[in-house]
């Protein structure tokens, strides 16, 4: 049987983190979700807001966080172009003070602590697919290097605290995911398709559309995540999580379309700065050391998608607003209550 633990996870109400709140509240763990409002929103994690073993805590990762924890997810950060680049030195500090934070958290509680990082690192790649070997090609003064390069800083950090502190951490480079949950005005490619077919608009593809990606459902990813976390005696190297399967953004929208039965055209947009031209993992290290591999073909994907999208125009929910003075709240101490949930207080100085 597995041991419960107390588990932290920042950026717990966006969309990667409530997936694995639900899956670590599942199984029974206690899991405390961190997040600060600014791209997750309450209702990604209403359904768990009434169990016992989930505790919501509204607070910024750039502000240290004193827990008594077992383990720690490190998802904080807006993962979307139109997101992090709105603020590009707060992105930054979100992935470099936020690291720092859930490092010397693990630190003193001995924690072990995950990275969420990313394909990014690779930036336009000139080798394709993608290892973890691979050093990537990333513009270090770009309009996505606030992203690509905090990603970077925050691997050197992890690293940098095995090697110095012994701590055990786990490191993952995300490539594209995509499932329910989405934010509908993130401007990712897969919820910007469904959405401009869902209301017949038309469907703009950028270049000439024959760049590739390579999509994971959302499923798959969280059950990588879980592998990688749970795997003893664990993989000291960054391991890709993705689907190997590419496409073009071509192919993609002519899917989209024909599971939608839209009547939307393709328009074409110049490409934007830096947009890499080939994404796609070499997944070879997560096959042999975790044994895992996606399972959710995309035509199966996008079909959840378009669903759940569909549901989302028809109602149109509100989002969650949050007040300025609390993205500026001192640091929180969470302690364990005996029940397993979390006691949440200004931390004494």
């Amino acid at each position: 049987m597995t041991r419960q633990k107390t588990i932290l996870v920042t950026g717990g109400a966006g969309f990667l983190g409530s997936f694995l709140c639900e899956s670590l509240v599942a199984d029974g763990h206690s899991v405390i979700c961190l997040d600060n409002f600014h791209t997750g929103a309450r209702e990604k994690i209403a359904h768990l807001m009434d169990e016992e073993n989930f505790e919501l805590v509204w607070h910024d990762v750039t502000v240290p966080v004193h827990a008594d924890v077992d383990e720690i997810y490190n998802l904080a950060c807006p993962a979307s172009p139109v997101h992090y680049q709105s603020d590009p030195v707060k992105t930054v500090k979100t992935n470099v003070m936020g690291a720092l934070n859930a490092l010397e958290l693990a630190r003193h509680t001995q924690a072990k602590v995950f990275q969420a990082s990313t394909s990014e690192i690779y930036g336009d790649p000139a080798v394709h697919p993608q290892d973890e070997t691979y050093w990537g090609n990333v513009n270090s003064i770009g309009p996505r290097s606030c992203y690509d390069e905090g990603k970077r800083c925050a691997e050197t950090l992890f690293y940098d605290y095995h090697r110095q502190y012994g701590l055990e951490i786990r490191v993952a480079r995300i490539f594209n995911t995509y499932g329910p949950r989405m934010n509908a005005d993130d401007g990712r490619v897969v919820s910007n398709f469904v959405l401009q077919a869902l209301k017949n608009e038309p469907v703009t593809l950028y270049g000439n559309g024959m760049q590739t990606r390579s999509f994971c459902y959302v499923d798959d990813l969280i059950r990588g995540i879980r592998a990688l976390m749970d795997h003893e005696p664990g993989v000291l190297h960054p391991v890709n999580l993705g689907n190997p399967v590419e496409f073009t953004m071509r192919g993609l929208a002519d899917l989209v379309l024909e599971l939608t039965g839209s009547r939307s055209e393709l328009v074409f947009r110049p490409l934007p700065q830096d947009d890499p031209r080939q994404r796609r993992p070499d997944i070879t290290r997560a096959t042999e050391a975790l044994g895992w591999q996606p399972e959710v073909p995309l035509r199966r994907g996008l079909e959840k998608v378009i669903d759940y999208f569909d549901g989302v125009l028809s109602r149109r929910p509100a989002r969650v607003e949050v007040p300025a003075a609390l993205t500026a709240r001192p640091p929180l101490a969470v302690r364990r209550r005996a029940n397993g949930g979390a006691a949440v207080g200004p931390l004494a100085l």
